[in-house]
């Protein structure tokens, strides 16, 4: 980072509570455009909290999702891991079970698994199954569903290659979707990270958002990014700096 950025970013001290989160707001110019860098350094320079927070980007996209062919969905794998312990659970049976088993698999069954999520017993963060097993899953699709945890193949979580699904789970990867008005919102990483590669996740982000445009999506795309930390404020991100691919 070039001492002409650093320079341009204030810095707050430690505080807390409502305070703190106020010395940090008032230092944001709210017309401003912040480039990439500034932002990802302001945000880093004011953490405020005890613990680690996350870099959330926010987009704003030019497409209306109530309508089928304007869907944005994906998932894209982070070039520095997204600094979180992730449990993955595997729908599977007979040697597929076994090799979810010895791949690193948190939680993995079939019926027992359909049983323990009735249940309520929902331990994992993300949710692969084997082709076969999705009459099972589909169970407990009204439970999973809502909560972002349906194995989908458009995703890669509906798949016969157990071990490498479960791998790409566990080394950090982004599940991204639009929402109502078009909002996709997501954590790339650690505050803890450096600045370097908490800018090269951004941009695998918002680059594999806009590979996921629709060909419904009319007139401009990317309206908007915005970066924050998960208790600081929100930046206005300058577009033209992110230096995306595709």
């Amino acid at each position: 980072m070039s001492k002409k950025v650093k320079d341009q970013v204030k810095k707050t001290g430690k505080g807390t509570g409502g305070k703190a989160i106020r010395n940090v707001r008032s230092l944001v110019d709210d017309v401003k455009k912040y480039t990439l860098d500034e932002a990802t350094v302001f945000l880093k320079a004011n953490n405020f909290t005890k613990f680690d927070q996350s870099l959330e980007v926010v987009c704003m996209l030019g497409v209306d999702t109530k309508h089928s062919d304007q869907q944005v969905r994906g998932v894209v794998p982070m070039p520095n891991g997204t600094g979180k312990q992730v449990r993955v659970a595997v729908f599977a049976k007979d040697a597929k079970l076994e090799e979810a088993k010895n791949s690193g698999a948190d939680v993995y069954g079939n019926d027992d698994l359909v049983a323990a999520i009735i249940s309520g017993k929902i331990d994992f963060d993300y949710c692969i199954a084997t082709p076969d097993m999705m009459g099972v899953v589909g169970k407990v699709a009204k439970i999973l569903g809502p909560k972002g945890l349906m194995p989908n193949p458009k995703l890669g979580t509906v798949t016969p290659d157990v071990a490498g699904a479960i791998a790409k789970a566990k080394a950090g990867q982004v599940e991204f979707r639009a929402e109502k008005a078009g909002i996709v919102h997501a954590a790339v990483g650690k505050l803890s990270f450096s600045e370097k590669s908490l800018v090269e996740n951004v941009q695998a982000l918002v680059s594999a958002i806009i590979k996921a445009k629709p060909s419904a999506s009319k007139g401009t795309y990317l309206k908007s990014v915005y970066l924050s930390s998960t208790m600081g404020p929100s930046l206005s991100v300058d577009v033209a700096s992110l230096s995306l691919n595709g």
